[in-house]
């Protein structure tokens, strides 16, 4: 699974994409999102704000219920304007 970070959360990592192999128990956005926090106390941080991390599975935005799987790539964004 390839995973992109944008905005403030490429730069709290300190990294813009990388590949991971979550567990099985990784089905949808939320179980990812839980399994990233599980990564670290930084991580733990980013995840806490996740009622303000958007998701998007191969470049549809997503819901926490939204399925995973190996192969997808998963963006993790701040919420974006427009005018």
């Amino acid at each position: 699974m390839k995973l992109l970070y944008f905005a403030w959360l490429r730069q709290t990592l300190g990294i813009g994409e990388e590949t991971v192999d979550p567990p099985d128990s990784v089905t949808d956005v939320a179980s990812l999102l839980e399994w990233l926090a599980e990564r670290g106390p930084e991580w733990r941080n980013l995840m806490e704000q996740g009622s303000v991390i958007r998701v998007a599975v191969n470049q549809a935005h997503a819901s926490p219920e939204t399925p995973v799987a190996p192969g997808d790539e998963v963006a993790l964004f701040p919420p974006v304007t427009g005018g």
